[in-house]
């Protein structure tokens, strides 16, 4: 898709669809008052038959209409003005892609970023526009042969807008939604390979492939030998019952002020989850193909951030192993020494995400960081707490925390906050080692993250357990994408270098 801004009066503009809003009770944006002056009233006759009221996400063509230079103008209800959310402007713009597209509309002119949102600026409006259309285009067919072709995709997408005011700031927000979708798009397309396909080397080849892409990542992989010499104990239990070996990726991207701190992603990259010994049940297993949803939001962070030449320095960390039962797997009981030197009762082999976390989260130390953030597929009690909307957020650092809440509710991936205090600490209490890998069923979320918090205590860190909203099920199964705007964003808000 190729994103623009388009400086012109609507009517003026040449395009196969001008796309325009109307606020409910028929109230017309500034566009659609352009439109409508330009050709004598055609807008309000439209809605005086009506078939469009303005009410949220309704649409309504019109052809030809004198005075207009476009062939067609879609008008979208945009709902009462200035009560949009940011989530409703990101549906509306993605309900429009897709029926431009499904229509055989090849490229549009939109006016629907002039919507008020609080707190919102054009450029930020723009980017979110940009990102959300990206999203809403995305297919994956890559085994399914079978999969009809778009006959004619929609490949071109201008944002209008009325000025050359600030142009340069609008361009850049193109750049950054057009990054951002692509970064989601690469995320989703790791979540949605097969198991058999997206292994733990796999996912290193596509580490070193991205540094192919962008001179600016260097990319380094520890397999699993090494990281038995190391002493990551916790992390080999994990991927030694299976043929596939566990890998330690490193990406480190330099663009940010020589030798400052680098902010720190981790991500868990458990490509296939069996649950291990403790064997998780039959049904739905198939999706815990998506168990390294946090290392695929990793990898398309940092893609977007290199597509835009962001000026930071940061390090992606994915934790790639697969949870396999065999004959020399990790059983129930076991007690296996961490990186930290930290020793872990492994009460059960299906809670394997934190221990390839938590030697990811000392082996990270090396690197200094200023900010640290895990993304994982953590726990299923995270989905009984927050049902599957909001990511759950736990850390040792409130000023962190509030940033990455306020972040999600900018960008509409939003996050909700859960405690961590010493409280919990006696639910992970062993008797034969210094910790054990689960704290029972009552605040399951919470006693993981307070298991990583074990081996975070040298640094500002932040976990996301995303096993909510990594991927959906049902007959729209597939990945989201998520977290990546939230991190995106944190780190070009902070621009960490």
């Amino acid at each position: 898709m190729n994103y623009s801004i388009k400086v012109s009066a609507p009517e003026a503009a040449r395009t196969q669809c001008l796309v325009i809003g109307i606020y409910a009770g028929k109230r017309l944006s500034k566009a659609a008052q352009s439109v409508d002056g330009a050709s004598s009233g055609a807008v309000k006759k439209a809605l005086s038959h009506g078939d469009m009221t303005g009410q949220l996400g309704g649409t309504q063509m019109l052809y030809d209409i004198d005075g207009v230079a476009a062939k067609r103008v879609l008008l979208v209800g945009l709902g009462k003005a200035k009560s949009a959310t940011i989530k409703q402007f990101q549906n509306i713009h993605a309900t429009v892609a897709k029926q431009l597209q499904k229509g055989g509309t090849t490229d549009a002119l939109s006016y629907l970023h002039e919507i008020e949102i609080q707190d919102q600026s054009e450029a930020q409006k723009i980017q979110q526009a940009v990102a959300a259309i990206g999203n809403a285009l995305y297919r994956f067919t890559e085994h399914k042969p079978s999969a009809p072709e778009v006959k004619a995709p929609l490949k071109k997408w201008q944002l209008g807008v009325s000025s050359r005011k600030g142009l340069a700031k609008l361009e850049e927000a193109v750049l950054i939604g057009a990054a951002l979708a692509d970064g989601m798009s690469m995320s989703k397309d790791l979540g949605n390979q097969p198991g058999n396909v997206a292994t733990p080397s796999y996912l290193a080849e596509q580490a070193v492939e991205l540094s192919k892409q962008y001179r600016s990542i260097k990319t380094s992989v520890i397999d699993e030998k090494e990281l038995e010499k190391m002493g990551a104990g916790a992390f080999v239990s994990v991927s030694k019952g299976s043929t596939e070996s566990g890998k330690l990726i490193v990406m480190e991207y330099s663009k940010g002020k020589k030798g400052g701190k680098p902010a720190v992603l981790v991500g868990k990259g458990v490509t296939f989850d069996s649950g291990g010994i403790s064997l998780k049940p039959g049904a739905g297993m198939d999706e815990m193909k998506y168990d390294m949803g946090g290392a695929a939001s990793v990898f398309g962070t940092m893609k977007a951030i290199a597509e835009i030449k962001a000026p930071i320095n940061l390090v992606c960390v994915i934790a790639a192993a697969e949870n396999m039962p065999a004959g020399n797997a990790s059983k129930p009981g076991d007690v296996v020494t961490t990186l930290s030197g930290k020793t872990v009762e492994i009460l059960n082999t299906d809670a394997e995400g934190r221990l390839v976390l938590c030697d990811a989260l000392t082996y990270i130390e090396r690197f200094d960081p200023k900010v640290v953030i895990d993304i994982a597929t953590l726990t299923g009690a995270v989905i009984i707490a927050l049902g599957k909307v909001p990511t759950g957020l736990m850390s040792n650092n409130d000023k962190l925390a509030r940033e990455l809440e306020d972040i999600g509710q900018e960008t509409g991936d939003r996050v909700w906050r859960l405690p961590i205090w010493d409280d919990y600490q006696p639910q992970l209490k062993s008797n034969f080692a210094d910790l054990q890998n689960i704290g029972g069923r009552e605040a399951g979320s919470i006693t993981a993250a307070c298991f990583l918090a074990h081996f975070t205590e040298k640094y500002s860190w932040a976990h996301l357990d995303i096993a909510g909203t990594a991927w959906v099920s049902g007959g729209a199964k597939g990945a989201t994408g998520r977290p990546v705007p939230l991190l995106m964003q944190y780190l070009l808000n902070k621009h960490i270098s």
